[in-house]
C-alpha cells in the first residue's frame, strides 16, 4: 500500500466538533411511537447535526461534493509520488534467486490461458487446520476459498481466510536471515546453531516456544530434538488460547480431552460468552450446521432456538432468540444456577444475579430439560475453568453426550496451561537457565501478558533465534531472525478441530526466500539441507502401509486423509469442585479477538483494516466499546477518550458507544497499536495488550476515566443510509415462527408495500438465462466472510482511513446493521447489499454515455472504458451501493508494488474517474459458459458460485438461474418469506431478501 493511504490515526488530543448525543432523550423517544422501529446508529436516532449533514453530502441530495481529504500540497506531493512509482512498477520484483526462464515454444497441451488451477491445502488458524482450495494462475496464487471436502470448513472461508493472499505477497515481509541486523545467508545460520548446540551439555539450556501444534510431523521433529537432547524444553503460547477450556475439561475428566459439536442435532443450543459461529477451531463446521437448522422457507419448517449469554455483542448473537448481557463473573454464576437448577449435585451454590429475570431464568431451565439429549450448552473460549466444568456437567446431565457432543483426543500435539508455561520460561530466562531460545512463529513480545515483561526477560538469553513472516516486536529483539514462509509456500501437516489431518501444499517456491518451521527444525537437527517437501513425504512414508504414492495423490487431491479423524472418547466424570469469582459493582474490561487482525498478526493487511467490524463498523481503529449506560456514567460519547488503569498500567483510547454491551463493561479489541507490523500496520490503533496480565487474561477490573480531548474515529456505520429506515421505508422486515405457521400464505410481516403497477419501461424476455439472487436474513450474522472475498475476486482497492471518514470506501458489498427496541438491550439485525441488479435500474437512462447498461441475461453492467465520471447513476440508485473511483488507489496501493500479483486477472483493475459495483462475479459466469458451450449443454444450477456465496459460513446466499425451474434459487425466490427491498420503487431487482425468523420460547417472549 502506498504512503499516500494514510492508516494512523488521528493524534488522540486533537479536537473535533461533534454534537453530544443525548442518550436519555434518545431512550425516551425509543419508548414513544415516534420512533422507528428499525435505526442503525445513535446519531441516526438523535439527528445529530454531524449525522444530517454527512446525509447532505452524501448520495442521492448531494447538495455539495463530500470535502476533500487533501490539502493542494498533499495533492501536489502525492501527484508526484504516482509518477515516481509508475517509472519504477517495472522494477518492483521479489528478493529471490535468480534463475533462467524461458518463454513457451510450443506451450504444453494442457495449458488455457486464463483458467485457474486449484489445489488442495489449509490455513491454520490458532494451530489448527481449515481446509482450502487455492486459485493459481500460471503459478501465482490469487485467491482461496474454502474445500468442500473438508470437515472443518465445508466450503466456506472466514474473512481473514480470504485476505490471506494478500499478505502472501506483503512486500514488508521479512526477505533476509539476520543476524544482530546484519544479513546472512542459510549456510551462515545452520553452521552456526549446529556449533552453538554442539556447545550445550545435553541441551539442558536449549528453550524452544512455538504457537499450538497440531502437526503432526512438526510435534515428532521437536520430539526427536528434546530426545537428542534431554535437559531442552518445549513451551507453547497463542495469546488466544484458551486456558479456561482446557483447564475446565481437566477438572471435570481429568484428563486432555476436546469438545466437538453437533449443531445439526441441536434443538436448543445456550451459549456462554461463544461466538461459535466465528471464533474457535470449529467455527465454519458449527456455522453451516447451525444455518441449516435455523433456515426457513415455509410453515412446515421447524428451527432451533438460540440463547445468548454474553457481554459484548457478537455476530452469533445476532441470531440469538434471546439473548442476555451479563458481565462474567455474572456469566459464571448463571452458569452455575443453571446447573443446580438442572441436576448437577456438585455444582456451587450460588445467588442469581440481580439483573436476570427470574422468568427468563425459569423458561430457560425448562426449555433445556424439556429438549435433554437434543440441548447444547457451548461455553466460549474466554470463560474460566468453572463455566466450562459447569457446562460440560450439564451436558452429561442432560443426556447430550454422544448427541450433540462428544469428545475426542485432543487435536494438538501437547496441550497445556500455556499462561503457566510461559511464566515459567521467563523465569528461567531471568534466572539465567536458558543459553539458547528458538521461537518459532510466536510474537511473544507484543503478546505475552504484561506482568512476565518479555521483551526485557530475552535478552538475558545468550542467543535467541525469531522465526516470523515478519521482523515484529520480538525479530528485532531476538540475535538472529530467519524470515518464515507463508501458509501457501510451505509443505506441512495439521489437524483440524476433530482431530482430521491435511497435507499442506505450497502453491509455489517461497516468495521471499522463506524457511518453513519443518526446515529451521531440520537445521536445528543437523540436516539443514533438508527441505520441507522431503521432511513431510519421509514422514508419512513411515506411517503409510501398502501403496504410498496412491494414498499420497489421494490425499493431496482431498485435502484431507481419508480416515484421519480422531475416535470418539468416552471419559470418565470425576467429581467436581470449581471456585467463582465474586461478583463485584466493578467496571469491568473484557478483551475481544478482532475480527480481522485476530491477535494482532494480520496488522499490515489492508483488506482487514479496512474492512468494517460487525456492529461498530469501525475502520483502521480499535475503541472501547461501552453501552449507553456506561456512557452515561462515565459521562463521555463516541469519539470521545478513556483512560483505562489497573495495577499501574494505563491506556488511552477512543470511545465508541455500542448498544448491547453489558453495563459495566468496557470490550477491547486486540491487536492494534503495533510497533514494528509493517507500513500498512505499524501504528494503527491503540496497543491494550499492556493491560492483560496472566490473571486477567480475558477480563479484568480497571479503572475507567474520561481523558482530555477526541480521536475521529473511521466508521461507515452512516454511511449510505437509506433514509427513514422505520416502517416508512420498510428495509427490515422480520417475525417469529409462530407468526409464519399461523399466517395464511405470507405472513403479514412480509407482504409487498403497496404501489402502482405500471410504469414506462418495457419488460424484457430473457430466453437464455436469467440470473438472480436470495440472500436470508435468517441466517446472516454480518460477520464480513463475503466482503473480503468479494474484495479479493474483484481486486477492490484499499483506500485508508482518510477516505473511509469522507464516505469514500469502494467494498461492492456492505453489511447495513439494524437494531430494534431497548437502546441497552436491543434486537440485532444483518443486511448485506450489493448491487441488486434492477430489472429496471433507475441507474441506466440517466448515464449519458451508456457506461451502465442491462445485459440479456438480466446483468447490470459498467463499461468502464466508457464512464466518464459523472455519477448520475449513483445519484439515481435508491440502494446506494455504487462507487466512484476519487483517487488513483488502485495504481499507488497495489500495482506499482509486489501486491499486484494477488490481483484476479480474470477482472479489470479500473481507474481514477469510473463508477464500479458488484457484477454478480461476471466472470465465473462467462467461465461455465465457456465451460458448457464446449460439452454442449446449458450451465448446471450450482456451477456458478459468486464469491460471496462461496465464502459464507452461513449459507445465507442463493445464486442461479431463475429460468431453471429447478434450481435452488427458483425455491428460495418461491419461500414465503421472500421479499423485496423498497418495492414500491417499481425498479424489481434480481436480488431479493428472505425475512428474519426467530424462534422465541413462548414462556420468555418479551421478558428480555
Amino acid at each position: 500500500m502506498s504512503d499516500h493511504i494514510h492508516p494512523h490515526p488521528t493524534a488522540v488530543d486533537l479536537p473535533i466538533e461533534t454534537t453530544s448525543v443525548d442518550i436519555a432523550a434518545v431512550r425516551a423517544r425509543l419508548a414513544s411511537e415516534q420512533g422507528p422501529d428499525y435505526w442503525r446508529s445513535l446519531d441516526e436516532l438523535a439527528e445529530t447535526a454531524e449525522f444530517q449533514e454527512f446525509m447532505r453530502k452524501e448520495f442521492p441530495r448531494q447538495a455539495a461534493p463530500l470535502e476533500a481529504s487533501l490539502d493542494r500540497r498533499d495533492f501536489l506531493k502525492f501527484l508526484g509520488a504516482s509518477l515516481a512509482l509508475s517509472g519504477l512498477s517495472a522494477c518492483a520484483r521479489p528478493p529471490a534467486p535468480r534463475e533462467q526462464i524461458v518463454p513457451y515454444v510450443r506451450a504444453p497441451e494442457s495449458f488455457i490461458p486464463g483458467r485457474a488451477e486449484h489445489y488442495a491445502t489449509a490455513i491454520l488458524d490458532g494451530g489448527y487446520a481449515e481446509g482450502i482450495l487455492a486459485e493459481s494462475h500460471q503459478g501465482r496464487p490469487t485467491r482461496v476459498e474454502g474445500n468442500l471436502d473438508h470437515p472443518a470448513s465445508l466450503g466456506a472461508a472466514h474473512a481473514i481466510t480470504s485476505a490471506t493472499v494478500l499478505s502472501l505477497y506483503d512486500p514488508d515481509r521479512s526477505q533476509s536471515i539476520l543476524h544482530g541486523g546484519t544479513p546472512r545467508s542459510w549456510a551462515q545460520f545452520t553452521e552456526a546453531i549446529t556449533e552453538r548446540l554442539e556447545g550445550l551439555p545435553s541441551g539442558s539450556a536449549l528453550r524452544i516456544l512455538t504457537e499450538s501444534v497440531s502437526s503432526p510431523t512438526l510435534a515428532a521433529q521437536i520430539r526427536e530434538l528434546l530426545d537428542r537432547y534431554p535437559g531442552a524444553r518445549w513451551h507453547q503460547f497463542d495469546p488466544l488460547w484458551s486456558d479456561g477450556a482446557l483447564q475446565g475439561i481437566q477438572q471435570l475428566f481429568g484428563e486432555d480431552v476436546a469438545p466437538v459439536y453437533d449443531f445439526s442435532q441441536a434443538d436448543v443450543v445456550l451459549s456462554l460468552g461463544a461466538d461459535f459461529t466465528q471464533v474457535g477451531p470449529g467455527r465454519l463446521r458449527y456455522a453451516k450446521d447451525f444455518a441449516r437448522r435455523r433456515r426457513v422457507r415455509s410453515k412446515t419448517d421447524s428451527m432451533n432456538r438460540l440463547w445468548q449469554v454474553e457481554s459484548v455483542p457478537t455476530p452469533t448473537g445476532t441470531l440469538a432468540d434471546h439473548r442476555l448481557a451479563l458481565r462474567p463473573a455474572e456469566i459464571a454464576a448463571l452458569t452455575a444456577a443453571l446447573a443446580t437448577a438442572l441436576g448437577v449435585a456438585d455444582a456451587p451454590s450460588v445467588t442469581l444475579p440481580s439483573r436476570i429475570d427470574a422468568a427468563w431464568f425459569e423458561a430457560l431451565v425448562n426449555d433445556l430439560r424439556s429438549h435433554a439429549g437434543r440441548a447444547l450448552i457451548v461455553p466460549g473460549p474466554d470463560q474460566g475453568p468453572a463455566v466450562h466444568a459447569l457446562a460440560h456437567a450439564i451436558n452429561l446431565e442432560l443426556g447430550n453426550m454422544g448427541s450433540t457432543v462428544r469428545f475426542v483426543t485432543h487435536p494438538l500435539a501437547a496441550p497445556r496451561n500455556q499462561r503457566d508455561d510461559l511464566a515459567e520460561l521467563v523465569s528461567d530466562l531471568r534466572a539465567g537457565a536458558v543459553d539458547t531460545l528458538v521461537i518459532v512463529g510466536a510474537n511473544p513480545v507484543f503478546t505475552a501478558p504484561a506482568e512476565l515483561e518479555f521483551g526485557d526477560a530475552l535478552s538475558s538469553a545468550r542467543l535467541s533465534i525469531h522465526v516470523g513472516e515478519v521482523l515484529d516486536e520480538t525479530g528485532v529483539k531476538a540475535s538472529w531472525h530467519v524470515p518464515r514462509t507463508h501458509a501457501l509456500e510451505a509443505w506441512s501437516d495439521a489437524r483440524a478441530f476433530d482431530g482430521s489431518i491435511t497435507i499442506m501444499q505450497p502453491l509455489f517456491s517461497p516468495f521471499y526466500g522463506g524457511k518453513s518451521d519443518h526446515e529451521v527444525l531440520e537445521a536445528l537437527l543437523g540436516r539443514g539441507d533438508q527441505g520441507g517437501y522431503d521432511v513431510i513425504r519421509d514422514a508419512w512414508r513411515k506411517r503409510v502401509d501398502g501403496d504410498f504414492d496412491a494414498f499420497w495423490r489421494r490425499s493431496l487431491h482431498q485435502g484431507v486423509i481419508e480416515g484421519s479423524a480422531s475416535p470418539t472418547r468416552t471419559p470418565q466424570r470425576q467429581p467436581l469442585s470449581v471456585e467463582l469469582d465474586a461478583q463485584r459493582d466493578e467496571t469491568v474490561l473484557v478483551f475481544l479477538p478482532d475480527p480481522g487482525l485476530s491477535d494482532g498478526r494480520h496488522a499490515n493487511n489492508g483488506w482487514l483494516q479496512e474492512m468494517p467490524r460487525p456492529f461498530s463498523k469501525l475502520t483502521w481503529d480499535n475503541a472501547a466499546l461501552i453501552a449507553p449506560a456506561t456512557a452515561e456514567a462515565l459521562g463521555v460519547r463516541s469519539h470521545d477518550t478513556l483512560t483505562l488503569s489497573a495495577a499501574g498500567s494505563s491506556v488511552t483510547l477512543p470511545v465508541w458507544v455500542q448498544p448491547g454491551v453489558a453495563a459495566g463493561v468496557i470490550g477491547v479489541a486486540l491487536g492494534f497499536g503495533r510497533s514494528q507490523a509493517g507500513r500498512v500496520g505499524t501504528g494503527v490503533g491503540t496497543n491494550v495488550y499492556p493491560l492483560r496480565t496472566s490473571s486477567g487474561f480475558w477480563s479484568r477490573a480497571v479503572r475507567a476515566e474520561r481523558a482530555r480531548g477526541q480521536h475521529r474515529l473511521a466508521t461507515t456505520q452512516t454511511h449510505h443510509s437509506l433514509e427513514g429506515t422505520g416502517e416508512r421505508r420498510y428495509i427490515i422486515r422480520a417475525g417469529t415462527l409462530s407468526e409464519v405457521q399461523a399466517a395464511e400464505g405470507k405472513p403479514k410481516f412480509v407482504k409487498p408495500v403497496f404501489h402502482p403497477e405500471s410504469d414506462l419501461m418495457p419488460d424484457f424476455p430473457y430466453e437464455g438465462y436469467k440470473w438472480g439472487m436470495v440472500i436470508d436474513t435468517s441466517v446472516c450474522t454480518g460477520c464480513n466472510a463475503c466482503v473480503t472475498a468479494c474484495q479479493s475476486e474483484n481486486n477492490i482497492p484499499v483506500v485508508g482511513k482518510d477516505q473511509v471518514l469522507v464516505g469514500r470506501e469502494m467494498h461492492w458489498i456492505r453489511v447495513d446493521a439494524y437494531y430494534k427496541g431497548d437502546l441497552d438491550n436491543p434486537e440485532f439485525y444483518n443486511m448485506p447489499l450489493g448491487c441488486l441488479h434492477c430489472e429496471k435500474a433507475p441507474c441506466e437512462p440517466v448515464c449519458p454515455v451508456a457506461a451502465t447498461v442491462h445485459d440479456a441475461e438480466g446483468l447490470n453492467v459498467m463499461v468502464y472504458n466508457r464512464c466518464v465520471g459523472t455519477r448520475y447513476c449513483a445519484n439515481n440508485c435508491p440502494y446506494k451501493v455504487r462507487r466512484f473511483n476519487y483517487l488513483q488507489y488502485a495504481e499507488l496501493s497495489s500495482n506499482a508494488t509486489e501486491q499486484s500479483l494477488a490481483n484476479n486477472p480474470n477482472v479489470t483493475v479500473r481507474s481514477r474517474g469510473v463508477m464500479e459495483k458488484c457484477t454478480y462475479c461476471n466472470q465465473r459466469i462467462n467461465v461455465a459458459r465457456i465451460n458448457a458451450s464446449n460439452e454442449g449443454r446449458r450451465i448446471a444450477d450450482g456451477e456458478v458460485v459468486t464469491a460471496c456465496q462461496s465464502a459464507c459460513p452461513m449459507e445465507a446466499i442463493t445464486f442461479g438461474d431463475l429460468n431453471d425451474e429447478g434450481s435452488a434459487v427458483v425455491a428460495a425466490k418461491a419461500s414465503i418469506l421472500n421479499y423485496v427491498l423498497l418495492d414500491e420503487l417499481n425498479t424489481f431487482p434480481r436480488t431479493s431478501y428472505g425475512a428474519k425468523v426467530s424462534n422465541p420460547a413462548p414462556a420468555a417472549e418479551g421478558i428480555l
